[in-house]
């Protein structure tokens, strides 16, 4: 793999669409907690204009800027995954198109925090989150699964989450 690649903007839209749908499943996690807080909201319809056709623009970042502090305002485990989903929706218009390993979180992190809610919310249940990468592995298309292959492997975390991205990009490869 070169250290360097192009991502065309449909290509960034591909990402920022299954990033937007594994964020849309899981808001409603962060809205029930958090009813007053917008940001997470503001960063998922950021990431829908981007793929709708907009320009990729300062709103992007912003909002995805604005997701992640909600996601450290949050005072529970899921809520806080929920709004880093959305972060991540949002910022996936900026995906950069260099090979280093941790670019993959970019384009999956939203799904794994949501595997990771459904095993919390099944009372920590392992089943729940294979459920949940099983659903995110039929929503890849060939398209994302060509533009995660330009990435080195998910680097293996200690965190839940981050073993349930390892286990969801490991599938998405073969």
């Amino acid at each position: 793999m070169t250290s360097d690649f192009e991502l065309s903007l449909d290509e960034l839209r591909t990402v920022a669409r299954y990033a937007t749908e594994a964020a849309l499943d899981v808001l409603p996690v962060f809205e029930v907690a958090c009813p007053a807080d917008a940001r997470p909201r503001a960063a998922i319809e950021a990431a829908r204009e981007f793929i709708d056709g907009a320009p990729r623009t300062r709103l992007q970042r912003v909002t995805s800027m604005d997701a992640h502090r909600a996601a450290k305002d949050a005072a529970t485990e899921p809520a806080r995954l929920a709004a880093q989903a959305a972060g991540d929706a949002a910022s996936a218009a900026y995906l950069h198109p260099i090979a280093k390993a941790h670019q993959v979180g970019h384009i999956l992190r939203a799904a794994a925090n949501a595997a990771r809610i459904a095993e919390i919310e099944a009372g920590e249940d392992p089943g729940a989150g294979d459920r949940a990468l099983q659903r995110a592995r039929e929503r890849a298309t060939p398209a994302l699964i060509d533009i995660l292959r330009r990435y080195p492997p998910a680097p293996t975390g200690r965190s839940r989450a981050a073993q349930l991205m390892t286990a969801l990009d490991a599938a998405l490869r073969r």
